[in-house]
C-alpha cells in the first residue's frame, strides 16, 4: 500500500487543480477552411529534388508519383509540389489576416527531408469560408548559421527542411521572426525573408536541455547513462508566447521533461507539468525563471500558447484522440480538447500556474448552423488530434485552427483526410474570467 500512496496523492493533487478552473461557453461566429490538398511550387532557386514531396512517408524512398496508396483516405503519394498543410502556430495581424506557421512536413525527422520549411500570411474571407495565401516565406540558411549539417548543405540556396527542424511556434518581433523548434529544442531567429540569423540551444539558467532528435546528442546504448534532463521526442517547443512589449519570449515545452534521477517525467506539486522558460530578445539571453504549466493528465500535450493581455495567456491542452464520438466511427475519439486561461504572474510557491478558466472545443455552441460540418443538435466540435493554433482577435473573440497532419489525420469525417479549419469563437466571459 505504501508504494501506491504517492501516486494516489499525486492524482488527488492533479484533480484538485483541475477543479479550480471554471468552464465558460464558446459560440461559433465564423468558419473557414483551406483544403488539405493545397500545394505550392518549390522556389525557382531550389534543387529539382524539392518539386516532389512525400517520397519517404512509407519508409524506403519512393520516387514514382502517387505510387503509395493510403487505404484509410484513398489518397496516394508522393506528391507533386510542396504541401502547405499543418498550421502549427498562429498570430492575428488584424483585418482578418493571420501569420500561420506550417509544420515540419509529414510528422517526423525521418520522413520530411523533401519538405521545405515555411510560414505564410493568409487572409480569411469568413463570409465565403475561404483561406487565401497572401505571402509565403521559406526558411533558408545561406550564411551557414545552423550549427549542424542540413539536408541542403551543399546547395547554394540552402533551404531548411522538416528533417532539419520541427518548427511549431512563431512570434514576430519587430521585422524579424522567432521560431520554436521541437528537435533541439532550438530557438531560431529569422529576418523578414526567412534567412536564419541565430540558432540557439535551450540553456535556461545555464543548464542545457536537449531532445532525442538533437543533432548533437549521441544517445547511449541500452544501460548507459542519459543526460540529467531531457525533453521527450516530439516534446520540445510547441508553444511560445511573446510579451506585449516584444522583449521576452516564453517558450513552452509540449511534454514534461524526462528526469534521469527519477526515471520518470517531471512532476511538481504532485502534478505532471510543462516547463515555460524566458528568453530576452533585447539582451539576447536566457532568463533564470522557470514556470510550470500543470497538465490535467500526464498523457496530455499542449498545442499553442499566446499572451492576450498583460501576463494573461491562452494555452491549448489536448489528448491524443481524434474524431467525434457522436459519429460512432472513431476508435480513439477526441475527449479532451480545451483552451485554458492562465496568468504568468499567478502561480503557487513552486511556480506552478493556476488554471483560471477554460472552454471546451468539443462543446461549441452553433445555434445558427454556421459550420459546414461537425454540428449536431446545435453543438459544434473541433475533434482533431492536433489543435495547435489560438490567438485573440478582439476583446471578445479568439481564432482557433488545427494542424491537419496531411495526409494522415482523420478527425472530421471517416475516410477523409482533414483540411485546415479556422474558426472564430465568441468567448467574452471566458476572456474576462478571474
Amino acid at each position: 500500500m505504501s508504494l501506491r500512496l504517492p501516486l494516489i496523492l499525486a492524482l488527488l493533487g492533479s484533480a484538485a487543480t483541475a477543479q479550480e478552473a471554471t468552464e465558460f461557453p464558446a459560440r461559433l461566429t465564423a468558419h473557414a477552411e483551406l483544403p488539405g490538398a493545397t500545394f505550392l511550387d518549390a522556389p525557382e532557386d531550389a534543387p529539382a529534388y524539392f518539386q516532389v514531396s512525400g517520397r519517404f512517408t512509407d519508409g524506403p524512398r519512393v520516387e514514382e508519383l502517387n505510387a503509395i496508396e493510403d487505404a484509410a483516405t484513398g489518397l496516394s503519394r508522393p506528391f507533386e509540389g510542396q504541401p502547405l498543410q499543418g498550421f502549427s502556430g498562429i498570430r492575428s495581424l488584424g483585418d482578418d489576416r493571420f501569420l500561420v506557421l506550417t509544420d515540419n512536413g509529414f510528422g517526423s525527422k525521418a520522413n520530411s527531408a523533401d519538405v521545405i520549411l515555411m510560414f505564410n500570411i493568409v487572409s480569411v474571407d469568413w463570409a465565403a469560408g475561404t483561406v487565401n495565401v497572401e505571402e509565403t516565406i521559406r526558411l533558408h540558411d545561406p550564411d551557414s548559421i545552423v550549427p549542424f549539417p542540413i539536408v541542403a548543405e551543399a546547395t547554394d540556396s540552402r533551404y531548411l527542411t522538416g528533417a532539419d527542424f520541427d518548427i511549431e511556434s512563431i512570434q514576430p518581433v519587430g521585422d524579424h521572426y522567432w521560431l520554436g523548434d521541437e528537435f533541439g529544442p532550438w530557438l531560431v531567429e529569422l529576418d523578414a525573408t526567412g534567412r536564419v540569423l541565430q540558432v540557439l540551444a535551450t540553456e535556461p539558467g545555464g543548464a542545457l536541455i536537449q531532445g532525442p532528435d538533437n543533432a548533437f546528442l549521441s544517445l547511449p546504448n541500452p544501460g548507459g547513462a542519459l543526460p540529467a534532463m531531457m525533453s521527450q521526442r516530439s516534446g520540445g517547443y510547441e508553444g511560445m508566447a511573446l510579451s506585449e512589449d516584444g522583449t521576452t519570449l516564453y517558450p513552452l515545452l509540449e511534454k514534461p521533461v524526462f528526469d534521469a534521477a527519477t526515471g520518470a517525467p517531471e512532476m511538481v506539486s504532485g502534478q505532471p507539468v510543462l516547463r515555460i522558460f524566458e528568453y530576452d530578445t533585447a539582451g539576447n539571453a536566457w532568463g533564470d525563471q522557470v514556470r510550470y504549466y500543470p497538465l490535467d493528465d500526464a498523457g496530455h500535450a499542449i498545442g499553442d500558447f499566446n499572451i492576450i493581455e498583460g501576463s494573461r495567456a491562452l494555452i491549448i491542452e489536448r489528448d491524443n484522440g481524434t474524431g467525434d464520438a457522436r459519429d460512432g466511427w472513431p476508435t480513439n475519439p477526441a475527449l479532451f480538447k480545451r483552451i485554458y486561461l492562465v496568468d504568468l504572474e499567478d502561480a503557487d510557491e513552486n511556480g506552478v500556474l493556476r488554471k483560471i478558466a477554460y472552454i471546451d472545443l468539443m462543446n461549441i455552441e452553433d445555434p445558427d448552423g454556421l459550420a459546414p460540418r461537425g454540428t449536431q443538435d446545435g453543438i459544434f466540435s473541433f475533434p482533431f488530434v492536433t489543435i495547435e493554433d489560438v490567438d485573440r482577435v478582439d476583446e471578445t473573440t479568439i481564432v482557433v485552427a488545427n494542424d491537419n497532419n496531411y495526409p494522415f489525420s482523420i478527425g472530421r469525417e471517416e475516410g477523409r483526410a482533414d483540411d485546415n479549419e479556422m474558426i472564430l469563437l465568441d468567448v467574452a466571459d471566458f476572456l474576462n474570467a478571474e
